[in-house]
């Protein structure tokens, strides 16, 4: 079998088994010798990974791979002497400072390059977080090799028991943060590999630096358990995402990059999770309290993250009383923030909001500046599926429907099927909101509540939502203590027994 050694121009490249791509004249003069091309199946895009790239993340999946290998000697206290001791590295005012430093760098290129940088600024919160996350896998009971359930037959028996999944690869966004949490999954004997986005890269650095990689050795603990790819190219994620010897592949962020990497690993037969688009929806009963709405509303858009509000849908019977009450929490979230807020409004809709929202301008905080935006401005229907990734400004839709029941199918078809929330008084309401919509999270009130660490007090690797579909016996909060696998072990104590 030949190597593919070069590309033309113009050259067909197969794909879907029936369809055909063509590489472009850039990709052919990039491509060399020891280059390798990823193809993806779903839409025919052409990856190019630089042998360079390849090479660096094999070197860190095997080593990787290494270390896992090498975790089934060592004990669970040592496990659990590694998250004490990173825990306490960087709650050291003198070794985060060099931490502090790096990502000081990091927002700070990220910002001359536009970059949104509200996720990746290590504030007091943020690093309080971390610190109390890798104390929770510090603390945590999950073990390695744990007997889940028995079954006893006549002269033998049957255990099944936890067991780690191998290798684990990580592709995130620019929030340090993650880059802490995720290693709860050594928690259950597995081995990590990381490449974070190039924002972040820095910050990431230092973090295994002066804290990660001490940690491990203090704990003594296989050094090539946990793996940063040190790389900016997105070839990277490529690469990793398409390495075989991953046991699981996980993508977080929003958009069709994470998409397309989750074709790559799935079409490399890699078990992949993902956790892209997000964006909350409310949804307000006919017995919803206006005064209820606000306080919601405004709890919900504290910052922009997965979980923040994203669409408000208001039956027409109550347009005239929740839709002042929404434009109130709105106006509060932008005040809280020192700025103002941004409303869109589903056309139809336009009848119940005041003329002078429409005619009213603001100053909206974007990552590349600040913005004139009038107030509020109208969309289409099929937009109710946009995310808004706003940098300060909060930014809502709001969607006004026939009845209750019309704004939960809206929820559903346009809905990333991620978080929604109802507010009414009406306890059957809510107990029809939550058999209709089509959410692996849902409650009555802010929608902030989804995360693994707040609600679960269990660090997240991710949330899931069901874009996907659902898929069977898997929560929709991924954590370090849920990468798991199981197996049986026979005990036979009557050597006679046969079938």
């Amino acid at each position: 079998m030949s190597r593919l050694a070069k590309l033309t121009a113009g050259q067909p490249i197969v794909f879907g088994g029936d369809r055909v791509t063509h590489v472009s004249i850039e990709l052919a003069a990039a491509f060399v010798d020891g280059d390798r091309l990823v193809v993806v199946q779903a839409d025919g895009a052409l990856l190019h990974i630089p042998a360079a790239e390849h090479q660096l993340v094999a070197a860190a999946v095997g080593r990787a791979a290494s270390g896992f290998a090498q975790l089934s000697k060592s004990s669970d206290g040592q496990i659990t002497h590694f998250f004490d001791r990173f825990a306490d590295l960087l709650a050291d005012d003198v070794v985060f400072a060099s931490i502090a430093a790096a990502n000081l760098g990091d927002v700070e290129r990220a910002s001359r390059r536009g970059r949104s940088t509200t996720r990746l600024v290590i504030d007091d919160s943020m690093r309080s977080d971390m610190i109390e996350g890798l104390r929770v896998w510090r603390d945590a009971t999950t073990g390695r090799d744990v007997a889940l359930h028995r079954i006893e037959h006549d002269g033998w028996s049957v255990e099944a028991r936890r067991a780690p999944l191998g290798v684990v690869g990580f592709v995130f966004e620019g929030r340090p943060n993650v880059f802490a949490d995720a290693c709860g999954v050594v928690r259950t004997g597995n081995a990590v590999v990381f490449r974070i986005g190039s924002d972040a890269l820095g910050t990431a650095r230092a973090i295994v630096e002066h804290a990660l990689e001490p940690a491990l050795d203090e704990a003594g603990l296989p050094s090539g358990l946990v793996q940063l790819v040190d790389s900016a190219a997105h070839a990277a994620g490529h690469a990793l995402f398409s390495d075989q010897r991953l046991a699981l592949a996980v993508a977080r962020g929003s958009g069709p990059a994470v998409a397309q990497l989750g074709a790559v690993a799935a079409q490399s037969g890699v078990p992949v999770s993902l956790h892209g688009t997000g964006g909350a929806w409310l949804v307000a009963g006919e017995s919803a309290d206006a005064a209820q709405l606000t306080a919601i509303v405004t709890h919900s858009l504290d910052r922009k993250v997965c979980n923040t509000l994203n669409v408000c849908a208001i039956p027409a019977a109550r347009a005239g009383d929740l839709v002042p009450a929404l434009l109130a929490g709105l106006e509060a979230a932008g005040s809280a923030r020192g700025t103002s807020a941004r409303l869109h409004v589903v056309a139809g809709a336009e009848v119940y909001v005041p003329a002078e929202c429409f005619e009213r301008r603001v100053a909206i905080d974007r990552a590349d500046g600040s913005h004139d935006e009038p107030f509020a401005s109208t969309l289409d229907e099929a937009e109710l599926a946009i995310e808004w990734e706003w940098e300060n400004s909060p930014e809502v839709t709001l969607v006004v429907a026939d009845d209750v029941n019309a704004a939960i199918e809206l929820c559903n078809s346009y809905s990333p099927h991620f978080a929604a929330s109802m507010v009414s008084n009406d306890q059957t309401e809510h107990d029809d909101f939550y058999g209709a919509v089509d959410a692996p999270f849902v409650g009555n009130g802010f929608t902030r509540w989804v995360d693994g660490q707040y609600a679960l007090n269990a660090p997240e690797l991710g949330l899931s939502n069901w874009q996907g579909g659902r898929m069977l016996g898997r929560g929709a909060i991924l954590s370090g203590d849920s990468v798991h696998t199981v197996r049986y072990r026979a005990t036979v104590n009557d050597h006679t027994t046969h079938r």
